[in-house]
């Protein structure tokens, strides 16, 4: 059962969130989906093509500052930047992701992946209000709505785990390339804000060419279970938004995940994950500067399936169990993840 389960782990597929980390971190300032992309469906790099589709799912309906939650008259009574007199009052964004992946192993040790997101997000907001707070300003008829759907920013990741002769600790660098839907490209459709750019950190990409670096270590502790840690860094090294009143680049971001899989049944594997992230505030006149940073933590329980062969499939959700978060933020009292991958 033991050499058996290892060889199912090694053809399950690096299937999650992928593009998740891309289309999630820019759904709000530092929240999102956060779960190990590798550790999601195993290590191992095998020859040949995978495709993979996944859903996601991240409501934001919390209102956070710092550790605790908060009101709107503490966003406008006491604003995270004072020289504004007032805050934005946000109200929800629901976000949707739909993340196709492209992989191709060309031996056991270098592997090449591809992931193309497309966004579907609807975002609700009171918009900026003047202090002192007063009930009227988070009335029904302050609320501004706005709609941002198409292809998030792109990734492409190398994967190399030939250092060891076990495979068992991988190394990845790849690119974030962006769309042209960034900076101001929608705009609220109603309320008193229509007609004017949603928040760039909102938009469907950022603009930002990034660099992404990462590595993984993934190790049995006993005949049925599974150890890994992971852990990836994303900068921004290029910017499309960088002429004077008119910039933005978004804030660094490191991650890092802790798991651990059992394997007694081959064909129905669970998985626990801690996932950490911590991201720097965005920059630039474009940018909520005061609002863009922060430190989460999430427990992600999930399970993978192997339905056939070739085809798997996967579901985890994400509890948030801690939040550092700068100035105010909207959060998500959950999120969700399930998708589809076969390989050839």
């Amino acid at each position: 059962m033991f050499i058996n389960n290892r060889v199912v782990i090694a053809h399950l597929l690096p299937m999650l969130v992928a593009g998740l980390w891309t289309a999630a971190a820019n759904a709000c300032a530092s929240c999102g989906c956060t779960l190990s992309d590798d550790a999601a469906g195993g290590f191992a790099p095998t020859p040949g093509f995978r495709f993979s589709l996944q859903f996601d799912n991240i409501d934001q309906t919390a209102l956070r500052s710092g550790t605790h939650s908060t009101t709107a008259a503490q966003v406008v009574d006491q604003p995270a930047n004072p020289a504004i007199g007032g805050g934005e009052i946000e109200h929800e964004t629901l976000n949707r992701y739909i993340t196709l992946g492209v992989g191709y192993g060309i031996n056991k040790d270098w592997r090449l992946d591809l992931k193309v997101p497309y966004i579907d997000r609807d975002h609700t907001t009171y918009g900026q209000q003047n202090a002192p707070y007063t009930p009227s300003e988070s009335a029904p008829d302050q609320l501004s709505y706005g709609h941002v759907a198409g292809l998030g920013d792109i990734k492409l990741i190398t994967t190399y785990q030939g250092l060891l002769p076990t495979r068992n600790l991988g190394l990845q660098l790849g690119i974030k390339l962006p769309t042209d839907a960034h900076g101001t490209a929608v705009n609220f459709s109603s309320g008193p804000a229509a007609g004017t750019p949603i928040d760039a950190s909102l938009q469907a990409g950022t603009g930002s060419t990034d660099l992404i670096v990462g590595t993984y270590y993934y190790q049995a502790i006993s005949q049925n279970l599974d150890v890994f840690a992971s852990a990836q860094f994303e900068a921004a090294i290029r910017e499309r938004l960088h002429t004077s009143g008119n910039d933005y680049r978004p804030g660094n971001s490191q991650t890092m995940s802790l798991g651990i899989r059992y394997l007694e049944d081959a064909k129905f594997i669970p998985e626990v994950q801690v996932n950490l992230l911590h991201k720097s505030a965005d920059q630039g006149a474009l940018a909520d500067t005061s609002n863009t940073a922060g430190t989460i933590a999430y427990v992600s329980p999930g399970i993978m399936l192997h339905i056939t062969h070739r085809l798997q499939g996967y579901g985890f959700i994400q509890l948030p169990v801690y939040s550092q978060v700068s100035g105010y933020q909207l959060f998500p009292r959950w999120t969700a993840s399930v998708g589809l991958s076969v390989s050839y």
